[in-house]
């Protein structure tokens, strides 16, 4: 999540990066020629959606490729000069690229003319939104930033997490942590949808019923779930799901509902194929007291994030002297 208070202007909460980059096109890296197709590669998330579609109503985008950002940092994914990157690290390949989130040793720099946006922000969304002529050029797309700003930021109320409306409920049907599956047709569908339809239209569409039908009928065993296999050490919650095969579905900020007086989570599963353990840290949204970095302290084991919220791999040979690490951690910075 963003350090800002608020979705206002962003670049007066974090002087240290007022500078934000935006300039001309890198021309002397060691590139792949893919010819002249453009590709966007983002991540499923309402982050990642909102960017797809202000960067497609502005750019002829020939193809959409989602991605995790871990397979950024461990170079598992082929970028090329004709691409553009949006809500994920930077990659010296790239032609253009948009994010909002700590820049982590883990990752290459971009140099001071690279083409893009890099800034604090409440969202990759608004930085990419107001790139490209903001509301004055897109006002039908105000509100989606507005709400993507907040869900991002995880500027919630209560509310948002028991009885989600809007944008926030969609947001959470295409949140790859509420364990919904793979996201590439349905983001295709919100991705077009969301460039002419109202949100009340959007949310009556089979595929996102669908979806918040299993969300919320999935919410009983998966708070079941959280409280079999959570515990509070100190102001830090503990959710170890590494002995449940199938974890039920549901809303990821639920957690702090069940514990109000910490004030951060660490949750720990498997990743796929069994072939590393999975942290993600994240302050809790209504107790905002944790001054821990988050995105610092995953990139000690490889991983990145906001100040708020990060997610790192951990060695499948020893994860648990990570585990303690971290929760040391968390409970020496309060």
């Amino acid at each position: 999540m963003s350090d800002c208070e608020t979705v206002g202007p962003y670049a007066s909460c974090f002087a240290e990066f007022a500078n934000s980059y935006r300039s001309t096109k890198l021309t002397e890296l060691p590139v792949i020629d893919r010819g002249s197709q453009l590709r966007l590669v983002t991540r499923a998330d309402l982050d990642g959606l909102a960017c797809s579609v202000i960067i497609t109503s502005n750019e002829k985008i020939d193809e959409i490729k989602l991605i995790h950002p871990q397979e950024i940092t461990d170079r598992t994914v082929e970028i090329f000069d004709t691409d553009i990157l949006a809500n994920v690290p930077y990659h010296p390949n790239c032609g253009k690229w948009f994010d909002h989130h700590l820049q982590t040793d883990n990752n290459p720099k971009p140099p001071p003319d690279f083409d893009g946006v890099f800034g604090y922000a409440p969202s990759a969304a608004r930085l990419v939104f107001d790139y490209y002529g903001g509301e004055e050029k897109m006002p039908h797309l105000v509100a989606l930033v507005k709400e993507t700003d907040r869900l991002d930021s995880a500027r919630l109320v209560p509310k948002d997490v028991s009885d989600p409306q809007g944008f926030i409920q969609l947001g959470f049907t295409i949140d790859g942590r509420t364990g919904l599956g793979t996201f590439q047709a349905y983001f295709h569908l919100l991705n077009t949808l969301l460039k002419t339809e109202p949100i009340e239209e959007i949310l009556k569409h089979p595929k996102v019923q669908e979806r918040v039908a299993q969300i919320r009928a999935d919410d009983a065993d998966f708070k079941a779930a959280l409280e079999a296999h959570s515990q509070q050490d100190g102001n830090v919650i503990f959710t170890d799901f590494r002995d449940v095969e199938t974890v039920p579905k549901g809303n990821r900020f639920l957690i702090y509902t069940l514990y109000p007086e910490a004030n951060v989570s660490l949750r720990v599963h498997w990743g796929p194929g069994k072939q590393f353990v999975v942290a993600a840290i994240g302050h809790s949204i209504f107790n905002r007291t944790c001054n821990t970095n988050v995105g610092e302290l995953c990139a000690r084991f490889s991983g990145g994030g906001h100040k708020g919220a990060g997610t790192t791999p951990l060695r499948v040979d020893d994860p648990q002297a990570a585990i303690d690490e971290i929760i040391t951690e968390l409970k020496t910075n309060g």
